[in-house]
């Protein structure tokens, strides 16, 4: 492993050019139950992923699943997940067929009876074949596009990863070739006969907010919030 610690400053590769193709409708995509809830729009996958901030990537690693839990960025039609270049999880994943989750919770939707309490959602689940990208242009593009996900503007005030650094982390690709998109809005959908019942039916919005920045307890006098984090925050300008 280098030691080598001089920030690196490699070019990067173009993204991936965006599909105009539907998703794919295959039978690990094709929805059973509620298929009203389901979209085939490419545009409705790629504003699920560039609304979250962490998936869940299943693979089988030692005969067993996992589900890992990781920060994410999507450029074009491939997504980038990145982890510990030890991590036996993304080592089992490379060349094999994973799946991929992100989630947002809308609402907790509380109908008159308990059967039809739900939830307002919106998620995509990918599969696919995952690969661990081996070239240093593709892996600093792709962490680049993870942390301007994360925090826009974030990657250009922070110093860069050394070579050092970048053995020590693992860039695993995943196309969007394979994926379905649930969404679910609206209010409870009880029975009409239900609809007298003295109970409150309706949604209790949810949403992810970000309150105000805490600074490192080490870190210097002098050094303001980076007004990307006044964006992203509760921090007043």
């Amino acid at each position: 492993m280098s030691t080598d610690t001089t920030p690196l400053t490699g070019a990067a590769l173009p993204g991936t050019p965006l599909s105009s193709t539907p998703l794919s409708s295959t039978p690990r995509t094709a929805l059973r139950r509620h298929r009203e809830r389901g979209s085939t729009d490419r545009e409705d996958l790629y504003a699920v992923l560039d609304a979250g901030l962490i998936c869940h990537l299943g693979v089988i690693a030692d005969g067993a699943p996992r589900v890992l839990p990781t920060t994410y960025g999507r450029l074009g039609d491939a997504l980038y997940l990145h982890g510990s270049s030890a991590n036996a999880g993304f080592t089992a994943a490379d060349g094999q067929q994973v799946c991929v989750t992100v989630t947002h919770l809308d609402g907790l939707v509380c109908a008159r009876t308990v059967f039809h309490h739900s939830v307002n959602y919106r998620s995509a689940m990918v599969f696919g074949t995952a690969r661990i990208s081996t070239d240093d242009s593709e892996r600093t593009l792709a962490l680049r596009t993870i942390v301007e996900h994360l925090v826009p503007g974030q990657w250009e005030t922070a110093r860069q990863p050394t070579r050092k650094e970048m053995a020590a982390t693992a860039v695993l690709v995943v196309p969007l070739d394979e994926a379905s998109v649930k969404i679910r809005t609206g209010p409870p959908v009880d029975d009409p006969e239900d609809h007298g019942l003295d109970v409150w039916a309706g949604v209790l919005p949810a949403a992810v907010t970000f309150g105000t920045p805490q600074p490192d307890p080490a870190l210097r006098e002098g050094i303001p919030v980076p007004a990307q984090l006044v964006t992203r925050g509760a921090c007043p300008p």
